[in-house]
């Protein structure tokens, strides 16, 4: 069974920094893609940033690039998601995403369509 847990968000000054960490178990996140996105009360989730299979590209939303970093640690079966100078519009709860590697490119990483796995979320609050 695939699994999801985020953590490391919480509440942070403009301009501060966070890192978020999803561990996943039951899949290896080295060989899925893997997708960060957030998403605010009334609004779609909306894309931020991720990791090609075998994670040899990284893709970011216009609104964080420069600013947000996914990463990927293999041996701990984590990715992470590193966000300096953060916006107030950068609040909203971040979830992660992995992909089915027995699925073929279908949809592009930026879709949600191309995730079948979704950890429950963690909550970023930027204060201005």
């Amino acid at each position: 069974q695939v699994q999801l847990v985020e953590s490391g968000g919480g509440l942070v000054q403009a301009g501060g920094s966070l890192r978020l960490s999803c561990a996943a178990s039951g899949l290896t996140a080295s060989r899925s893609g893997m997708g960060w996105f957030r998403q605010v009360p009334g609004k779609e989730r909306e894309f931020v940033a991720a990791t090609s299979r075998i994670g040899q590209t990284t893709y970011y939303a216009d609104s964080v690039k420069g600013r947000f970093t996914i990463s990927r640690d293999n041996a701990n079966n984590t990715v992470y998601l590193q966000m300096n100078s953060l916006k107030p519009e950068d609040t909203g709860i971040y979830a992660c995403a992995a992909d089915d590697v027995r699925v073929g490119d279908v949809y592009a990483y930026t879709s949600t369509r191309r995730y079948r796995y979704w950890g429950q979320g963690t909550q970023v609050t930027v204060s201005s």
